[in-house]
């Protein structure tokens, strides 16, 4: 179900304008929607759901008496064994709407993190679903329970004198925490280091961000022959994925699938997402793949330049971003004729169908031309017998002309700097290695 409170009403609170998500502002029925699909991403059944407009927040049970009631008499109809409720509840709004509703209650956080520990695999996936649990479940831990009212006695690591078993379940979750960060903290070093053998190979990264069910994925998956999950399902993928992937150009860059974002992003997830996250703030390029065809479309863009731009604000990525973004039209397919050809001219902007590889062409064309901008030309004589260094130049840079002579190869290749002071340290190594081998 959905807590509806129009965007005048939040102002009317006392709600800072700008402190108001884009989520809020979009169809209430949209909203509802999406919520039924976040349910349903982690097989529930949806038996029931409805609207309900607030005229103010209450601190009891969020909704009004009368709401708290009608709801009720749903869940009894309907047998339901768990209301998810698409706002955020306070832990003593979710106790009181248990009591009266007798059933399970979980808010909008409680419901993504249930998806994100469903399809977590990765180690450092799973420690990062399991840390975002505890910190949402370390406020959640209210005496709604007869357990958590007794009192233990006990020496050490039993709990001290008086000490309740709530003090016991807090004191155990905090420990629980500090030692996963810390091993955080190690995965998050070994993938420090596994960007640096990156940087040392090197290879451009283009990070794949959007709106969940975007198709990003599917678009992984045709563009580069992979076999990631590629569901129509909200939070298919979670745990980062990289493949190697040949431009038009020659060179060969890695493309990063990432987590999608989601409007209200649960701040626990934001931070224990980090790792993921810093994928997309290492890029090189960034292609942020939007649902054309979604009627929340726009905002949902705009979901996701709010999480991106708050990353800025944790310095967590560059400020120059949007100079690496690529917009990507996905699902270009199921637009009608005339709204395809009118984006189809709009400069900065790629129509594709990830479904039936329509426009994957230009795409590939688009991140050449991102790379190549604002690259030094370089010239380059190779001796015929410099196959390596020949290929290493097509694998890393842009060949724009090539004149074979009987004596050398005349190359003109855009280079980045670094990339032109590693091909010739590369050129001078084999040099000097050349020469301790002496002739034939």
């Amino acid at each position: 179900m959905l807590p509806w409170e129009r965007p005048d009403a939040a102002r009317a609170a006392g709600s800072d304008p700008g402190e108001i998500p884009p989520s809020l502002l979009r169809p209430a029925e949209a909203r509802l929607e999406e919520a039924a699909a976040l349910a349903g991403a982690i097989g529930l059944e949806v038996a029931w759901k409805g609207i309900l407009p607030l005229r103010a927040r209450r601190p009891s049970t969020l909704l009004g008496s009368g709401q708290v009631e009608n709801v009720g008499a749903e869940v009894k109809l309907h047998r339901i064994a768990v209301a998810v409720v698409d706002a955020q509840l306070t832990p003593v709004q979710q106790r009181n709407l248990e009591r009266a509703w007798g059933c399970k209650v979980i808010d909008r956080t409680g419901l993504i993190l249930e998806i994100f520990g469903a399809r977590a695999r990765t180690r450092e996936g799973s420690l990062q679903v399991e840390l975002a649990h505890l910190d949402y479940q370390r406020t959640r831990l209210v005496r709604s329970w007869t357990h958590l009212e007794r009192q233990r006695g006990g020496f050490g690591f039993l709990g001290g004198p008086g000490e309740s078993q709530i003090e016991i379940d807090r004191r155990l979750i905090g420990e629980r925490i500090a030692k996963i960060r810390k091993e955080l903290e190690e995965v998050r070093r070994t993938r420090g280091l596994h960007r640096g053998a990156r940087k040392k190979v090197p290879f451009p990264v283009v990070a794949l961000v959007g709106y969940t069910n975007a198709g990003k994925s599917t678009l992984f998956n045709t563009i580069t022959g992979a076999e990631v999950l590629a569901k129509d399902q909200l939070f298919a993928t979670l745990d980062p994925t990289m493949r190697g992937l040949k431009l038009p150009s020659g060179r060969s860059v890695i493309l990063s699938d990432t987590v999608g974002f989601i409007s209200d992003l649960p701040h626990e997830l934001v931070e224990a997402f980090r790792a993921t996250l810093e994928e997309v703030a290492e890029a090189d390029i960034i292609l942020h793949v939007r649902d054309v065809a979604h009627p929340d479309s726009a905002a949902q863009r705009a979901d996701v330049l709010a999480v991106l731009d708050s990353m800025v604000k944790d310095g967590a990525l560059d400020p120059a971003w949007q100079d690496r973004v690529i917009e990507v039209l996905n699902k270009s397919d199921l637009l009608a004729d005339d709204d395809r050809e009118a984006l189809a001219g709009r400069a900065g902007l790629v129509l594709v169908s990830a479904l039936t590889g329509a426009g994957l062409g230009t795409l590939k064309a688009a991140i050449d031309a991102k790379l190549s901008a604002g690259l030094a030309v370089h010239r380059i004589a190779l001796k015929p017998a410099e196959g390596a260094a020949l290929a290493w130049l097509y694998a890393h840079g842009e060949v724009i002309d090539r004149r074979d002579g009987a004596e050398a190869i005349h190359l003109a290749v855009r280079l980045s700097d670094d990339d032109r002071a590693r091909f010739e340290s590369r050129r001078a190594r084999a040099a000097r290695e050349g020469l301790k081998r002496g002739p034939g």
